[in-house]
């Protein structure tokens, strides 16, 4: 019996959508599920006909497969991975290799790849993204793990995911152990800045300006022939569009806003690194605090206030949201990509910046035209310390920075909420401040803790107390970052 080129364990709809994908680029696939009667459905229905061979055990599955073995794992991230790791390692052969592709913490991963490398395996933690139809037509990559897998998933990898109008792939290898899945959670983290910028947009637009949804859609259409052009771009205007008995589906949707947890990790290792990814998690806050509806209803009976109207030129103030939203979303990506090299330097990996900006440049959520220019500025210089920093970009925020101040001033005037905008607008201030009030605080700290600060007229590195009571003593706490 002819040996399947990669199996795939887990037969929900991007297991699927991915299975009928590599079927449909020549490759041969064995297919396994917990629930068997899954694997049947699916051999009698869309897969009938097809190279691809359906097990009932993952003892059948490896057996069915050619060497090395590639194992695609796409279940549940957390527990269910660790159990069907345990599973399939006694099956396996030194240099068989395990692929999970669901959305793990890449914590999990670290110690996962550790755990199949021991065992004389390999193992590859990916990032897929684009949804369920994308899994089928072409989704992005971001694979990482053990070195050694690369050569032999590469040929499946890039012929299966989206390509851009050039033809290269989006997917190459990102780098050792947790990288890959590190990188897909700054991919979601930055998904939920992009939304939330849009969201603040709209509500701007439907709350400040008095624009129907219909009139919004046809906004969010013409920004996306900008450079604002993107999928989530792309989305928004068909969403606005979208009616149900004459009714728009939009506008009876409930304002509670649900998350699956990538989010919040990206802000935890933010956090964890020292990087001030402030309007992501700003994002993750908006979301936590749409979920307070009933509070939130109740607040609004108690602090009522009229809105004043608006008074301008309307075409021209949403040219100005359009700028804001741009300058936002570079600086939505500047902060992820400072996370991503704090993360490669703490864990000794050696991510290439460029590709990965052009790994998400199709099949993924927050895909746009876009990231073809953080791509050139980090072909321009693979050391670039940060986006802003970068010729173009310096430039474009210039242009951008008067409207975008307008726009979040004039929501602070009408009561409307933009935590986003503004987070981005304040970072960016604080970035481009040479001198911060931090020395005032640092004061406060050897003050009431006896701290330490560093001074401006000595070197960097050498710390001094004062004796800020003159009964405190000279005695000083040693010096530390958390």
């Amino acid at each position: 019996m002819k040996k399947a080129d990669i199996g795939l364990i887990g037969l929900a709809v991007m297991g699927e959508n991915l299975v009928m994908n590599m079927e449909s680029r020549g490759f041969t696939v064995a297919v396994y599920n917990r629930s068997t009667e899954k694997v049947d459905r699916f051999l009698a229905g869309r897969a009938a006909g097809r190279n691809i061979l359906g097990c009932h055990s993952p003892a059948v599955l490896v057996e069915s497969l050619s060497s090395p073995r590639k194992i695609f794992m796409m279940v549940t991230a957390g527990k269910a991975v660790d159990e069907l790791i345990d599973q399939l390692l006694p099956l396996l052969d030194a240099g068989d290799i395990l692929i999970d592709g669901g959305n793990s913490h890449y914590p999990d991963t670290v110690r996962r790849t550790e755990k199949v490398e021991r065992a004389g395996m390999l193992y590859v933690g990916t990032g897929v993204s684009g949804g369920e139809e994308v899994a089928l037509k072409g989704p992005s990559l971001m694979p990482g793990g053990s070195p050694a897998a690369w050569e032999a998933i590469r040929p499946i990898f890039q012929s299966i995911c989206a390509k851009v109008e050039d033809g290269s792939p989006c997917c190459d290898w990102v780098g050792e152990n947790g990288a890959g899945h590190f990188v897909k959670m700054v991919h979601n983290g930055i998904e939920y800045g992009d939304m939330q910028l849009i969201c603040e947009a709209y509500q701007l637009m439907r709350d400040g300006l008095g624009m129907s949804s219909a009139e919004m859609g046809e906004v969010f259409a013409a920004w996306n022939r900008t450079e604002l052009n993107s999928y989530l771009i792309e989305i928004t205007a068909d969403i606005l569009r979208h009616s149900e008995n004459g009714e728009i589906t939009v506008e009876k949707i409930l304002d509670c806003a649900g998350q699956k947890g990538t989010g919040k990790w990206t802000g935890i290792s933010a956090l964890d690194e020292g990087v001030p990814l402030t309007l992501i998690t700003e994002a993750v806050f908006a979301r936590c605090l749409s979920s307070q509806k009933d509070e939130r209803v109740k607040a609004a009976a108690l602090y009522a206030a009229e809105r004043p109207a608006f008074e301008g030129d309307r075409a021209a103030f949403l040219e100005s949201i359009r700028k804001a939203l741009y300058a936002s979303k570079i600086v939505s990506y500047a902060q992820g990509y400072s996370l991503m090299r704090a993360a490669a330097k703490a864990n000794g990996w050696n991510l290439n910046y460029g590709g990965i900006a052009l790994m998400w440049r199709g099949g993924c959520i927050i895909r746009s035209v876009f990231l073809g220019r953080i791509k050139e500025a980090f072909d321009n210089n693979p050391a670039l310390e940060n986006l802003l920093l970068d010729d173009y970009f310096c430039a474009v925020m210039k242009s951008l920075a008067a409207d975008w101040r307008e726009v979040v001033a004039r929501a602070i005037r009408l009561g409307i909420p933009m935590p986003a905008f503004s987070s981005a607008l304040s970072w960016f201030d604080g970035y481009t401040c040479a001198s911060l009030p931090a020395n005032l605080l640092q004061a406060q700290r050897d003050y009431f803790g006896a701290h330490t600060y560093e001074r401006t007229d000595a070197p960097r590195g050498e710390f001094f107390h004062t004796n800020w009571t003159g009964h405190g003593g000279d005695t000083a706490s040693s010096s530390y970052n958390a």
